[in-house]
């Protein structure tokens, strides 16, 4: 078990400091803690939602609408599981001391990205050239 690491509430990753040390590293945990956290609670209150939802509606278009938000609640609740899942995959990235870096080249992953897509595993540049190979491939 690691020592607890006291971040201030104003703390802010800095290029200037060493990358990911232990502040780096307990900021961007505690990031993904909340999102998470927020991400879970959203679930909730979709389920919630599509309980309630589920009553007959005899007008032909009320229910047409209301088929067509439960199936958007439905893509929106997909899309949060699939983050969950990506946001427990960096936290396991940050407790084996892998977090901050480009899976495809190794380097480091600028903090800046980091703080906007804390989930992200590869730089900036190795992201868009992926996605230009898979778009080649898709094309095909």
């Amino acid at each position: 078990m690691k020592a607890e690491v006291f971040l201030p509430d104003d703390y802010r990753p800095a290029e200037d400091e060493p990358f990911m040390n232990d502040l780096q590293l307990e900021y961007f945990r505690r990031k993904l803690i909340v999102w998470k956290q927020e991400l879970l609670g959203q679930s909730a209150d979709t389920i919630d939602n599509l309980q309630d939802s589920g009553r007959n509606v005899p007008d032909i278009a009320d229910r047409a609408s209301e088929e067509t938000d439960r199936a958007l609640e439905l893509r929106t609740r997909d899309r949060q599981r699939k983050l969950v899942s990506k946001i427990d995959a960096a936290l396991r990235r940050i407790e084996a001391g892998e977090f901050g870096y480009c899976e495809m080249t190794g380097e480091p992953i600028s903090l800046k990205r980091l703080d906007a897509r804390p989930i992200a595993t590869m730089t900036l540049e190795a992201q868009e050239k992926h996605e230009r190979r898979e778009k080649v491939h898709r094309d095909d």
